[in-house]
């Protein structure tokens, strides 16, 4: 019996169905990359209950073709790269192209909260001095009567909790943010030789640029001067007894000015205020300003342009690394460096005393 000439067989259909769609793709490709909507051919596909198969192009469903060409000419939005890789991994990849010196931090406090820590850090510096100095007469210590290397202990002690008082304040006010991003506030010993990030490599650059711009700008300073002026009384110069009296006071001197006067003062300048500031102006000018604090906060209007050479190298060296291990340990190398040199000097029987007053 003769079948209807409405109904076609099933390998008719999945013919026609595969020439319609094959011809349609064809079409497409080779009018590529002049694509008109006269040369694309839309099949449509009427299914009558299951029973009968139509395939064509319709000219009679102007609504489903226009909603198609629509389709067609839509901008699409592409959430992943070739490979298979989302567009967020491209764009980190994008993000780690470019100079980390000059990016940001996520800062996550507000510059209420940022005056208010640098106020409370500077309060709790100054507090801390005069609490010290009020107890020492009730604990019966008398400092006039102490030998050298007990007088070098209690300097120690001193720098100690002052350390420890800052330190606290900066992470009380920190551990109201938790979970903090995880360059700030960081201190990492891994990688050091790390091209873009390596502490120990970014470290010896800097210090090594800290002490070239720095004898650039002591030698264009003198220049200018015509004479060079008398040494301010600063810190070191208050430390020149004890500069090589003993391997007690040495070892006590170069705790404070090595160990605990870099962690707290790059805690400060570089890994809070540097940072808080990211949040409102950009990375080199963070940098510049964090340096003029840091040299202001030493009370040495006559060292501040030396001082602020070095917060700069201190500011880059931590840009670059966003590692607070960075800038300590160029700031350790330098004091370091200084006291030892000191020592030295102070052994072979020079007038040490001189020779910062003309230096």
């Amino acid at each position: 019996m003769l079948k209807s000439s409405n109904t076609i067989s099933k390998p008719a259909m999945v013919y026609t169905l595969f020439t319609s769609v094959a011809q349609s793709s064809f079409s497409n490709f080779s009018d590529s990359p002049k694509l008109t909507s006269s040369r694309t051919q839309i099949p449509s596909l009427l299914l009558d209950g299951g029973r009968s198969f139509t395939a064509g192009f319709s000219p009679r469903r102007p609504t489903q073709l226009s909603r198609l060409k629509n389709v067609r000419n839509t901008p699409c939005i592409c959430f992943f790269s070739g490979g298979g890789k989302p567009k967020g991994d491209f764009q980190e990849k994008e993000n780690e192209s470019e100079w980390r010196i000059l990016k940001r931090w996520d800062v996550p406090w507000e510059w209420q909260t940022a005056s208010l820590t640098s106020l409370a850090c500077g309060l709790s510096f100054v507090l801390t001095g005069l609490v010290e100095a009020a107890a020492i007469p009730y604990l019966g210590i008398r400092i006039p009567e102490l030998s050298l290397d007990e007088k070098a202990e209690i300097l120690f002690l001193d720098q100690g909790i002052t350390t420890a008082a800052v330190l606290a304040v900066l992470y009380a006010v920190a551990s109201t943010y938790q979970p903090l991003p995880e360059d700030v506030y960081r201190y990492d010993l891994k990688e050091p030789f790390n091209l873009q990030k390596g502490w120990l490599l970014w470290a010896g650059i800097g210090i090594v640029g800290a002490i070239a711009a720095i004898t650039v700008t002591g030698a264009a300073l003198s220049l200018l001067r015509g004479e060079s002026p008398e040494r301010e009384k600063d810190a070191l110069v208050s430390l020149l007894p004890l500069i090589g009296s003993s391997g007690i006071s040495t070892a006590c001197l170069l705790g404070i000015t090595g160990v605990l006067a870099p962690i707290l003062e790059e805690t400060v300048f570089r890994g809070f205020f540097m940072v808080s500031m990211t949040k409102w102006v950009p990375t080199p000018v963070a940098i510049v300003i964090s340096a003029a604090v840091f040299a202001l906060a030493h009370l040495t209007p006559g060292e501040f342009p030396q001082l602020f050479v070095l917060g700069t190298a201190l500011g880059l060296s931590y840009a670059q690394t966003r590692n607070l291990v960075t800038p300590i340990t160029i700031h350790a190398l330098w004091n370091s460096g200084v006291i030892l040199l000191l020592t030295f000097l102070q052994l072979q029987g020079y007038d040490i005393k001189e020779l910062l007053q003309t230096t």
